[in-house]
């Protein structure tokens, strides 16, 4: 049976032998359910009466406490509306298109005259850091400190998924950001959406805290793993970046193919609410439900020749890297905004961006998937 190491590693052999056994198979590594094909993968994450985040079990809210993550029904509304509105497609570009495109040069700027860098964490998680220190309205706290908060918290998040300890550095991080909200809240930070979530008058400053370390943590998580898997995807295929640049559509595409391919979030997990059938399968109450994500995404079913990158799919849009349902990430189109931003500038301002073959790159992960180091080289 697999292992959570093999997970971790390369999912994607071991999830297609799962999905060629049932719909829903028991992983005794997880002590749960998983689910690898597409169609199930919506009809658990639309359930939410079934099948819920709502459980003690739920990895993220032991670290930083209930937020829309972890909630359903009236709460995980009551938590959500007031976040929803500058996260609509025309709000995000008009109000954070020239934050990302400014600090995507910034950053390219002071990589260009190295012809060489590590570019998720030389340019992936801090523009995505930067970006959503502006959106939350924590410009004055530096970049480095915000990395290190959720570094910290996604190291508690993990250990807890693997059956560990959380550790005292997530909970010292929340600590942190929270007291950083407070200040935000009291400045009355301009453009800050935490303090237009505050004037809603839904959220006290735990809720709003709570909920801005989840903003954090999925806009920085999404994103930053969004451009590196993207970045290796199209460099290891000759000729493709050119081909991207001559085409937006082209490279749209390319990113939904790339979430479809490697989506930065693997899983997500669902708790049965009551004894039901899935699948045909008998689930009981309180029974996880692992939806991986990553399986459904190359579901042959859906996706022809699924394991292959290819920029011509023409259903990539089908892919499921942000989830379905109640739970959809947010900050989709924000996300993508920064990919498609990012892409295009990597491409255009860098010549002859490739791959370093000195320092192999590959993504992986149990839950959140990117590669840890991505190097690459360029001409000077």
């Amino acid at each position: 049976m697999v292992t959570l190491a093999e997970l971790a590693e390369d999912p994607h052999p071991h999830l297609a032998e799962l999905r060629a056994q049932a719909p829903v198979v028991w992983v005794p590594a997880l002590g749960g359910w998983m689910v690898t094909g597409r169609e199930l993968a919506l009809e658990v994450m639309r359930d939410a009466a079934a099948f819920t985040v709502d459980d003690p079990r739920f990895t993220t809210a032991r670290v930083v406490g209930a937020s829309m993550l972890s909630l359903d029904g009236a709460e995980h509304t009551r938590h959500r509306e007031p976040f929803l509105e500058p996260f609509r497609p025309r709000a995000v570009h008009a109000s954070f298109g020239d934050t990302v495109r400014r600090e995507t040069d910034r950053l390219l700027d002071g990589l260009l005259p190295y012809g060489a860098a590590e570019l998720r964490r030389d340019f992936a998680g801090p523009l995505a850091t930067a970006v959503m220190a502006e959106v939350l309205g924590l410009a004055d706290v530096p970049v480095p400190e915000i990395l290190a908060w959720y570094d910290a918290i996604v190291r508690a998040v993990d250990r807890l998924t693997h059956g560990d300890e959380a550790g005292t550095e997530g909970p010292a991080a929340y600590a942190a950001l929270r007291a950083a909200v407070a200040g935000t809240l009291d400045a009355r930070a301009a453009g800050s959406l935490l303090v237009r979530a505050a004037a809603d008058g839904r959220l006290g400053l735990p809720e709003l805290a709570s909920n801005a370390a989840v903003l954090l943590f999925g806009g920085i998580e999404t994103t930053e793993a969004m451009i590196a898997n993207a970045l290796l995807h199209i460099m290891a295929e000759p000729g493709t970046a050119d081909r991207l640049l001559a085409d937006p559509d082209l490279l749209d595409n390319a990113i939904e193919e790339s979430l479809r391919l490697e989506p930065g979030a693997a899983v997500v997990d669902r708790y049965a609410t009551r004894d039901t059938d899935l699948a045909g399968i008998r689930i009981h109450a309180g029974d996880l439900v692992t939806v991986s994500l990553a399986g459904a995404n190359r579901d042959p079913a859906v996706f022809t020749d699924p394991d292959r990158f290819d920029v011509h799919r023409p259903n990539a849009r089908l892919q499921l890297a942000f989830a379905h349902g109640p739970h959809y990430c947010v900050g989709a189109h924000l996300a993508r905004l920064e990919a498609r931003t990012a892409l295009r500038a990597c491409f255009e301002r860098l010549p002859g961006l490739r791959l370093d073959d000195r320092h192999p790159s590959a993504p992986r992960g149990l839950v959140f998937r990117k590669p840890p180091t991505l190097a690459v080289r360029w001409q000077l």
